[in-house]
């Protein structure tokens, strides 16, 4: 287990993008469950999938690109 896999981190399972962002709310051994904004709360097994954690300045760019999508999609409306 990554040492930043740990309750609180944000992160982004790369192989299921549409789950958008999540949260890290525990972590023991490979089995790290987290709250993801599109499927809620998932059961990863990190021996099996790298969950990328996001930094704070990718963060902070991950919402500002969520957040103009979800502007365009209303403008569009």
């Amino acid at each position: 287990m990554s040492f930043f896999l740990l309750p609180g981190a944000w992160v982004l399972h790369p192989q299921q993008p549409d789950w958008g962002l999540g949260q890290i709310q525990s972590a023991v051994g490979h089995r790290v469950t987290v709250n993801f904004a599109h499927a809620g709360k998932v059961l990863v097994n990190t021996a099996v999938v790298s969950l990328q954690v996001l930094e704070d300045h990718e963060l902070d760019a991950y919402l500002d690109a969520e957040a103009k999508a979800e502007k365009a999609t209303r403008g569009a409306a």
